[in-house]
């Protein structure tokens, strides 16, 4: 499986964008690892939902690809995307994070979930090994979404917004 990086070809917005995603999962990963200790049945579940939800449309909107920003997109651009993710088979990119997609997700990474879930129990070396499933898993399922969102916007040739987009209310007429 190719790296976002490779994904990205040489394009320095691109990149940048992988950069600044990354940096995120790794804040919201190390926070999924801490939850992860604590040994109350579901409680990381329902945190790695919330970071998840957050996370999700966070590195979408690094990519010019949250449901906001491309309907402010031009109608030819705005299906170039949609065309893109039903290629590419993104699940996530360009639609808002709802439960029904968190379980899907959450099922992607079941085996790594199931896991955690089990060894949290163990004293000290189970909360251990759950904390670094909690914090993998995270890892892997945002990596997963940031090379799906390279994948989509270089299949839809779509121009990435400049960071932390200055840009919000107008609409792109290319």
């Amino acid at each position: 499986m190719s790296s976002a990086i490779e994904l990205a070809r040489g394009d320095p917005r691109l990149i940048e964008a992988i950069r600044r995603s990354r940096k995120l999962i790794g804040r919201k990963a190390l926070i999924a690892a801490a939850v992860s200790t604590v040994p109350l049945p579901g409680i990381d579940w329902a945190a790695d939902a919330a970071l998840l939800s957050r996370l999700i449309p966070q590195i979408s909107q690094e990519f010019g690809l949250a449901p906001t920003q491309i309907e402010r997109l031009a109608p030819h651009k705005q299906e170039r995307i949609q065309q893109a993710v039903g290629m590419v088979g993104a699940l996530l990119v360009g639609r808002l994070v709802t439960r029904d997609l968190l379980i899907t997700l959450a099922k992607h990474a079941g085996m790594r979930l199931t896991a955690k879930q089990a060894t949290k129990y163990v004293p000290l070396a189970g909360q251990a090994v759950s904390a670094m499933l909690g914090y993998a898993a995270l890892r892997a399922l945002g990596e997963h979404h940031i090379r799906d969102c390279v994948r989509v916007a270089v299949a839809a040739q779509h121009l990435l917004p400049p960071p932390r987009s200055s840009s919000i209310g107008t609409r792109e007429t290319e």
